[in-house]
């Protein structure tokens, strides 16, 4: 397959992007990873300088989906992996996940020629300060990529906007900057959120905001409960917010062709019963609430090990939970606007937790963006059905494809 010519933006950010940071930020589907990646961090590859290089992601599973994949396919036999390292032309690229405090860990010591950083928001910031240490042979340059988040994140905050910093290119860009997406896409990703929500601002117009106020502020009671099943599900889920200071919440999901619609739930607050219950006492309420139908997986927060040891005992499909908080969030928010997502009217406490689900406005000056310990049971159960099982939405159809 041969690759497309970069145009625009993409040309300039490619033949731009010289400095010790480079960063591709914007919207969803505008292209950093195909200029940034596919084009410049191959090209540093083989005509950068001598040293070894590191490439990053959130983990090393998302690298390899949203990097490492594309680069074989557009390169074929001239990329691939060996254990925890990625050869490009002959160039070996050690592979780190940044997902938690600890990964800093994992690169004390190294001196870096370059290294090519896949959402570089989402690391831990004493990652991101220990590897612009190592960054420190002759020439060595970084290149990474990132969504529009909170104006007042670490990365907005200490590089991007840090006047200090004056070695640096930072390339702005939306989906109306990718000349190979299909204008259907482009228009229908415009209508997926409301104008005026977080995720439409950043998501679609590129630029920084403030989370603030009601996390899902597209939910409308008049549009989403329903009296009766807006389509017949084909696939049936529980979703599992665990709990025993703290409420217990079991939600029954039904999901076909990329609609879900919650028929039931079980909301047990132990604090107001003024009695805990026991995991084994959980799983008999599960068989109870359940009933005859047939269940394609229960859900759970990986974190509940001897609940979920207890269900599957008793022989139900556990399945842990993707609780990758903002990208569930975004997910959940994608399909309520979209009038994919319906709650009977009988589940009354995951109705009432949608309008008390609010970002923390004091984690927001901090640049965090962290929904309130309050009101988030349902949601969370919620969540973890939505994101983890719908959580990948179509691919953009292009022009003329990149690969």
């Amino acid at each position: 397959m041969s690759l497309s010519p970069l145009k625009g933006k993409h040309l300039e950010s490619f033949v731009g992007s010289t400095a010790a940071y480079n960063i591709w930020k914007g919207s969803v589907s505008s292209g950093k990873t195909i200029a940034s990646a596919v084009f410049r961090w191959v090209d540093y590859c083989i005509n950068g300088p001598k040293g070894p290089l590191l490439m990053v992601g959130k983990t090393e599973l998302t690298l390899q989906r949203n990097v490492i994949d594309v680069l074989i396919s557009a390169y074929g036999k001239n990329v691939y992996t060996v254990g925890h390292t990625c050869v490009i032309f002959g160039r070996k690229c050690y592979m780190v996940g940044a997902s938690d405090e600890r990964a800093e860990q994992k690169i004390r010591g190294l001196s870096l020629a370059g290294a090519y950083c896949d959402e570089i928001s989402l690391y831990p910031e004493s990652f991101v300060q220990m590897l612009k240490n190592r960054l420190r042979l002759p020439g060595a340059m970084m290149f990474g990529t990132m969504n529009p988040d909170n104006p007042n994140h670490f990365i907005n905050a200490d590089l991007i906007n840090n006047d200090k910093i004056v070695d640096k290119t930072v390339w702005l860009s939306t989906m109306d900057d990718n000349p190979y997406l299909d204008p259907d896409y482009v228009c229908r990703m415009k209508t997926i959120y409301p104008e005026n929500s977080v995720w439409y601002k950043r998501y679609i117009l590129g630029l920084d905001c403030l989370a603030e106020g009601s996390i899902y502020d597209m939910w409308d009671e008049g549009k989403h409960v329903v009296d009766t099943a807006p389509f017949d599900p084909v696939d049936y889920y529980v979703g599992i917010d665990y709990g025993t200071a703290n409420p217990c919440v079991f939600l029954l999901i039904g999901i076909r062709d990329g609609s879900a619609y919650c028929l039931k739930e079980y909301y047990y607050d132990s604090a107001k019963s003024q009695r805990q219950k026991d995991d084994a006492e959980y799983a008999a309420d599960l068989k109870q609430f359940v009933g005859t139908t047939k269940i394609r997986s229960v859900i759970v927060d990986p974190s509940a090990l001897s609940f979920k040891v207890t269900l599957r005992n008793l022989g139900l499909p556990v399945k842990d939970a993707d609780n990758t908080v903002l990208d569930g969030i975004r997910t959940t928010a994608r399909m309520i606007a979209g009038g994919k997502y319906h709650v009977d009217r009988s589940c009354v406490n995951h109705i009432r937790e949608f309008s008390g689900y609010v970002w923390d406005a004091k984690r927001q000056e901090k640049g965090e963006d962290k929904p309130m310990k309050q009101n988030d049971h349902s949601m969370d159960a919620c969540r973890y059905v939505l994101h983890t099982i719908m959580s990948k939405p179509a691919q953009p159809r292009v022009l003329r494809r990149f690969i």
